[in-house]
């Protein structure tokens, strides 16, 4: 076994190779956590404090009201809200209730969120007031029979709960006024309809789906990835047996990285709720409030985004606060540049690490070790149950060690598939493996190397460049926040290389000096040929920058240009 799983050698004591996974529902963990830990803090929101038990009744109340307005198990069901209790009640109520939940981003328009309203063919959704008016013009055109509206006001202490409309009108310029009739139903009047208990249906784990999660749709339209409640429940529990050191029912976890993001849900939600942790939650990223609630709060544990931790690292007051509770961090979403890593090790005294995973493995597949041997610029080794290879460009089969090829993987974490899509399944799915995309390769030791995505690749005058390299060195360069490279049409090479930049604050640069400090560092092909500086970078709600979103801009310039 070792020899085809170099990587296991290194495992220490503490990490099974192998999990033994219950046959569970996800809803059962919550059910399980509120009697065990009945009286514990689950969830903390800006002043506000519910238990393990409330957490579970609310749960229940609303299943119930879902299952008496007609939901049948394996019906979808929208959850379009931030990060607050009433998406972590939501999505278990929605599990309890027999449904699948579809996780919508907030920040959709109309044409996105008509899009994926319509693929699911969900016939509820629970969202926020301020987003009822751009829900409720869809119903026409999608299958919504039910709208469940709820606000951030709903969930706060006194006098915050009193206050927030007036702070909200005037961040906003919109105040929505919505009743709780017909079809459109108040999470708040729910809380004191309904009855905390439902008709649990009979759930095969391993076959029904708990989750719909739509991949990002940088590239065409968005596809839901069907997961399992045992593919989300596995990877859940590896990801508390990785975090070996951290104590069952005594953790607190903050919660930035979005739930309505696999990342999120699993590494925050999933994993608080199974481990009996409590959550800290904040419905959106703020550098400044970050830091006070860390300070203030004390969380044990930071799943993040490179940006995240970049921004903090940057605020211009960080060695005013206290960071010193964080204990472990695995940052996923994006690569982790090697000097913010240093870096945010040195101001918490935590360990911070780069895992990998994808919207299609629910979503961890590798992480580097928390408290052994990690290895730099490593994504790490796969984790427990998880087996992963790189096939091989030049032949078939698999890759030697140090060969580049694109990285399989297989595990009970990876999808069931895409909904209604069985063509791109079957590109993807084979024999038992998922084909990610990612080229990369594995060294004699296991650990694995993310070189760069398949789509993303530079083949500029005959040459392949792979653009993490290249942002690698240049944030090496004391000047730059960050920094993405993409490549971007030229007449000659077919594509050339363009560096975009984001300079930390009062700092000033030429292309001419980064052009000098690339050639110190990178072969002449690999050098960018042009600069751009910017005061910020399109980024997904997780903080993922989105490369393809520039090319299309740069694609655009040459056409009109031609």
């Amino acid at each position: 076994m070792e020899s085809l799983k170099p990587w296991l050698r290194h495992y220490p004591i503490e990490i099974p190779h192998e999990i033994h996974f219950e046959d569970t529902s996800l809803s059962d963990y919550l059910l399980q956590a509120a009697a065990e830990f009945p009286t514990k803090k689950a969830i903390h929101f800006l002043g506000k404090e519910l238990t393990y038990s409330e957490i579970s009744n609310q749960s229940l109340k609303l299943a119930n009201y879902l299952q008496s307005l007609g939901l049948q198990k394996g019906e979808r069901v929208s959850i379009m809200l931030p990060n607050c209790p009433q998406a972590v009640i939501a999505y278990y109520g929605v599990l309890l209730a027999g449904g699948i939940v579809v996780q919508t981003n907030p920040l959709y328009m109309e044409r996105e969120l008509e899009y994926q309203l319509r693929d699911s063919e969900s016939k509820f959704i629970v969202t926020l007031d301020l987003l009822y008016p751009r829900v409720s013009k869809l119903k026409a055109l999608t299958n919504l029979k039910h709208i469940i509206v709820t606000g951030i006001k709903d969930y706060l202490p006194f006098p915050k709960n009193l206050l927030y409309p007036f702070v909200q009108k005037k961040q906003n310029q919109l105040v929505v006024n919505v009743e709780h009739e017909g079809d459109t139903h108040l999470f708040k009047k729910i809380m004191t309809l309904a009855e905390p208990k439902a008709d649990l249906p009979n759930i095969n784990p391993s076959e029904d789906i708990a989750i719909l999660q739509y991949t990002g749709g940088t590239t065409g339209f968005p596809k839901g990835v069907m997961l399992t409640h045992t593919n989300v429940a596995a990877n859940t529990k590896m990801c508390a047996h990785w975090m070996y050191k951290c104590k069952r029912g005594e953790e607190s976890v903050l919660g930035i990285i979005p739930f309505f993001h696999v990342y999120g849900m699993t590494t925050v939600m999933n994993l608080s709720v199974m481990q009996g942790f409590k959550m800290i939650l904040l419905p959106k990223f703020d550098a400044t409030d970050t830091l006070k609630t860390i300070e203030k709060l004390k969380p044990t544990l930071f799943p993040g985004a490179p940006t995240i931790y970049i921004a903090l690292l940057n605020h211009p007051e960080i060695q005013n606060y206290d960071l010193s509770s964080i204990n472990c961090c695995i940052s996923g979403s994006a690569p982790l540049p090697i000097e913010v890593q240093e870096k945010f090790e040195k101001v918490t005294g935590g360990r911070l690490v780069e895992g990998y995973g994808l919207s299609e493995a629910s979503p961890v597949t590798h992480a580097n070790f928390l408290w052994d041997k990690r290895k730099t610029g490593s994504i790490g080794v796969p984790w427990p149950n998880t087996d992963s290879a790189i096939l091989s460009y030049e032949k078939d089969g698999f890759a030697e060690p140090n060969e580049l090829g694109e990285i399989v993987i297989r595990g009970p974490q990876v999808m069931k598939g895409y909904w209604n899509k069985q063509e791109e399944t079957e590109a993807v799915l084979k024999d038992g493996w998922l084909f990610t995309g990612d080229i990369g390769y594995m060294d004699e030791e296991g650990y694995f190397y993310i070189v760069d995505r398949k789509k993303d690749m530079i083949i500029a005058g005959g040459y392949n460049i792979y653009p993490r390299e290249i942002e690698e060195v240049l944030y090496e360069h004391e000047k730059v926040q960050e920094v993405v490279v993409a490549g971007v049409p030229d007449p000659y090479r077919g594509e050339t290389v363009k560096a975009y930049i984001v300079l930390k604050d009062n700092q000033t640069a030429t292309p001419e000096e980064f052009d000098h400090f690339a050639r110190q560092h990178l072969a002449a092909y690999k050098v960018p040929h042009f600069y751009e500086f910017r005061s910020e970078l399109p980024k997904t709600a997780v903080g993922k920058i989105l490369r393809r979103v520039l090319i299309d801009e740069e694609r655009e310039k040459f056409k009109n240009a031609n």
